[in-house]
């Protein structure tokens, strides 16, 4: 047992998934267990649009975006949530596509807010999100799917949401053409990290993960990201990496060496694009007044469901 379960570690802390779970997929005698990528190219699309859409979200929990568990297998992906209202709430408002009514606009890209061509549906406990047509699919569990149809409900009067368009609208469907054109945010490396979200967790209360295009490469930014040590494991040359190469490193965790400034600083190199990804941890998280975030976090489950009205 102590061998097996050192066989799934990575995984485990890349995905939070459990031992349990994992211990049947464990089919090669001696090899740790490894997380599979998406088969489809729309499958990596969908993971990597999802990524860039909720990593805006920020966070007020331990669970970077508000995802407590994985699980990836090369056809789809599930993502189980925190059982928090504020938190559905934040992935609807920023995953369901709508119109932009900003008349300044004139790039395809721009005249949709959210995901083009996203719709959603219940699947058992679950929810399917999907693009008809397509061979991807994102299920989400692990809370009440009648808390997301409520706060649709709130949402759409407002918002002109798709959702209830049973197919692609001309301007969806444009937006995502236009965005395949760009080369800012290649699919494959950031379907791989949302595989792995949990890897960018660290101890502290808050973990917010985000990203974006950044001087020809990427920023990846936490607010309270883990030692960068487990890290560079766990997105480099482990088990479970990316095979993310580290070129210049400057750190603060105690575990490694110490500073006298705060916050970490890597810059890996993403092996399949060959560009750079600039990553850094805040370390703000740490400092946080729980009380308050508490306080905070009832606020907003109940504005989650008093929109509107």
């Amino acid at each position: 047992m102590p061998q097996a379960l050192a066989l799934t570690e990575d995984r485990r802390r890349s995905t939070g998934e459990s031992h349990q779970a994992l211990y049947p997929l464990l089919t090669v005698p001696g090899l740790p267990l490894t997380i599979p990528a998406a088969r489809h190219p729309e499958q990596e699309q969908l993971e990597a649009d999802l990524f860039f859409a909720c990593c805006k979200i920020g966070g007020l929990s331990e669970h970077p975006l508000g995802i407590v568990q994985v699980h990836p297998t090369d056809q789809q992906l599930t993502l189980r949530l925190l059982a928090e209202p504020y938190v559905i709430h934040y992935w609807a408002e920023f995953l369901m596509p709508r119109p932009n009514t900003d008349s300044g606009v004139s790039h395809p890209c721009d005249k949709i807010i959210g995901i083009p061509g996203l719709r959603t549906r219940r699947e058992g406990s679950g929810l399917r999100l999907y693009r008809p047509g397509m061979p991807a699919c994102i299920v989400l569990t692990g809370f009440n799917p009648r808390w997301w149809e409520r706060i649709l409900n709130r949402l759409t009067p407002d918002y002109g949401l798709f959702n209830d368009v049973p197919d692609w609208t001309p301007l969806e469907r444009a937006a995502y053409s236009a965005a395949l054109e760009l080369s800012f945010e290649p699919a494959a490396p950031f379907s791989s990290l949302l595989r792995r979200i949990r890897a960018t967790a660290g101890p502290g209360p808050i973990n917010g993960t985000d990203a974006w295009s950044s001087m020809g490469g990427f920023r990846l930014e936490t607010t309270d990201g883990p030692p960068c040590p487990d890290l560079i494991r766990l997105l480099g040359h482990g088990p479970t990496g990316l095979g993310w190469e580290v070129r210049q490193k400057r750190c603060t965790c105690l575990c490694d060496h110490t500073h006298g400034d705060v916050g970490c600083n890597v810059t890996f190199q993403e092996p399949s694009t060959g560009k750079l990804v600039y990553y850094s941890n805040g370390k703000w998280g740490r400092m946080l007044d729980d009380a308050r975030r508490r306080e905070t976090i009832t606020e907003m489950n109940h504005a989650a469901f008093s929109l509107g009205s």
